[in-house]
């Protein structure tokens, strides 16, 4: 472990950081969880918080691990500021919003809520953006060092994190994730996707999350390029297959 996190901060020094602070953050908001009352959607308001801060660190250590192969230093430098800048405000918001026993995301019952809303909006498009600009940069790359299976698991995680990332702005413009019904209601432990109705997180979640599978498929499990592709290939579909169960109205288990 501790080879890895020094090979880590040699790659990106800033997305490092970054990322213990999130896991620092992640654990404050734990204890808050364990400790305080407030709910939002009948679930401890600093959950949702506690899980967007695990989920930041896990990005922004995955892009630190992968930005370290290109070599654009510069362009990595900004992206990394890029990273840091977008992603605190949309941390800020959120655990303001939990603070004040809030929705962060869906949120438009004020003129102020709505405006943060909006900022978060802005500040995960430019950061989408930004990476699909980085994952344009490995498409470009070539380099001996790397095993092709693994650059290939790279470029189309990166591709399938940005498809799906923008899956969130159909979110945004129903101002709920749950379909049939409103959000909140029973759900899985943990996650707390619906197990009644349709929930567009599962999607948002399996797709986003390539952006670490499929490099480490590409890594371990492939050794040339159309392997990768194919799975890459199944798994876009599988996704899609759930994204499309959710605009239906069916829970993630009611293929069982």
């Amino acid at each position: 472990m501790d080879a890895l996190l020094t090979t880590l901060k040699r790659r990106n020094t800033v997305l490092y950081w970054f990322g213990l602070f999130n896991l620092l953050g992640c654990l404050v908001c734990a204890g808050l969880a364990l400790t305080t009352t407030q709910q939002i959607l009948g679930l401890n308001a600093f959950i949702k918080p506690a899980k967007f801060f695990i989920s930041i660190a896990l990005f922004s250590w995955t892009m630190a691990w992968f930005t370290g192969l290109l070599p654009q230093r510069r362009k990595v430098a900004v992206y990394s500021w890029v990273i840091v800048t977008t992603l605190t405000f949309e941390m800020l918001i959120i655990t303001g919003q939990a603070a004040l026993g809030k929705l962060s995301h869906f949120n438009v019952t004020s003129f102020v809520d709505a405006r943060l809303f909006d900022v978060m909006g802005l500040a995960i498009t430019v950061l989408t953006i930004w990476t699909g600009y980085i994952g344009y940069l490995f498409f470009n790359l070539t380099s001996a060092a790397i095993q092709p299976g693994y650059l290939w698991g790279i470029r189309l995680g990166i591709l399938l994190f940005v498809i799906f990332a923008f899956e969130g702005f159909l979110m945004a413009l129903r101002l709920s994730h749950t379909v049939g019904a409103a959000d909140g209601g029973p759900g899985l432990p943990v996650l707390n996707w619906s197990v009644r109705y349709g929930d567009l997180r599962v999607a948002h979640f399996f797709g986003m999350h390539a952006l670490q599978l499929l490099p480490l498929l590409g890594y371990y499990v492939t050794r040339r390029p159309f392997q990768i592709i194919a799975l890459a290939t199944v798994y876009f579909l599988g996704v899609s297959f759930l994204l499309m169960q959710a605009l239906a109205g069916r829970p993630l288990l009611s293929w069982l």
